[in-house]
């Protein structure tokens, strides 16, 4: 089991900030948004969702060439960068020459990893969500660019309480599995961090604002993180043999040990840890490989 640290992978195209004149041609929107730190550089308010947003809508355009990026109404925004940071770790783990076929558990309504990654590698996606809405909001995106709809195929999971189960057909074959799992276990405990963050910020209790959003499904399910994983973990087991690699963010580092032992019991072939850190963020990308 390798560990390896780097905040940025080094093949990131973010990894020296962002060019905001570049953006601002790909999104003129974007320059309504920018204001001058202190230090007299360029730079957004983080804490304005609309300013998050539209930074990220100009990324995905100015690097990435996707048309009409939208999304769904209070679902998560993406950050870009990140997102980019965990496909290049990703194809460190299967760097095989053939086209991938990966399978992106909860895409949401931003449709992220596969845009990003069909733009990036020549992948195909099956992205799924059990939000059906956020897979009206996705292919509405595909629709505005048919370049891409040529490798990325949408499927509703229509029972939350299942992952794999009821999306894996008989004859389906992945090099990998992507997901960012939901962290928190419950609403009231969803509330609570963004209320303390909120204080934290001098917010005030009574205003509290997601700049990144969420929606029910993209952020807390019953057991949370933890949980999701290791169901995850387990039906992987169960379809093994139309498996390779598979893949899930956690953002508790305390989950990686009882996460990492479910996978030794089972005695997996390989295990890896790879930290992510994005500004304040850190993350880590646990990977498995079943056969």
């Amino acid at each position: 089991m390798a560990n390896t640290s780097q905040t940025f992978h080094y093949n990131n195209r973010h990894i020296d900030g962002y060019d905001f004149k570049k953006l601002t041609v790909a999104e003129p929107a974007l320059k309504d948004f920018i204001l001058l730190t202190p230090r007299g550089t360029e730079s957004i308010d983080f804490k304005n969702p609309e300013a998050v947003f539209m930074l990220n809508k100009a990324l995905i355009a100015a690097y990435y060439h996707v048309k009409d990026w939208k999304l769904l109404a209070n679902s998560l925004c993406p950050p870009i960068p990140g997102r980019v940071d965990y496909l290049h770790y990703l194809a460190d783990l299967i760097p095989d020459d053939k086209p991938m076929r990966i399978l992106d558990i909860g895409t949401g309504s931003s449709l992220i990893y596969p845009l990003l990654g069909a733009s990036l590698f020549p992948w195909s996606f099956v992205a799924t969500d059990t939000h059906a809405p956020s897979l009206d909001n996705a292919y509405e995106i595909l629709e505005a660019n048919p370049e891409l709809k040529k490798r990325i195929l949408l499927r509703h999971q229509p029972d939350s309480a299942q992952i794999l189960k009821g999306i894996i057909r008989p004859n389906d074959r992945f090099d990998a599995i992507v997901c960012n799992p939901p962290f928190y276990s419950s609403r009231e405990q969803h509330w609570n961090k963004v209320v303390s963050k909120n204080e934290k910020l001098h917010q005030g209790k009574n205003l509290p604002v997601q700049n990144f959003g969420g929606l029910a499904n993209e952020l807390w399910r019953e057991g949370g993180e933890k949980a999701f994983v290791t169901q995850l973990i387990y039906d992987t087991l169960e379809y093994k043999d139309q498996l390779r690699w598979c893949t899930a963010l956690v953002a508790d580092k305390d989950h990686l040990k009882p996460l990492v032992a479910v996978l030794e019991y089972h005695k997996v072939p390989q295990i890896e840890i790879i930290p992510m850190q994005q500004g304040q963020k850190i993350s880590r990308l646990l990977a498995w490989r079943v056969r």
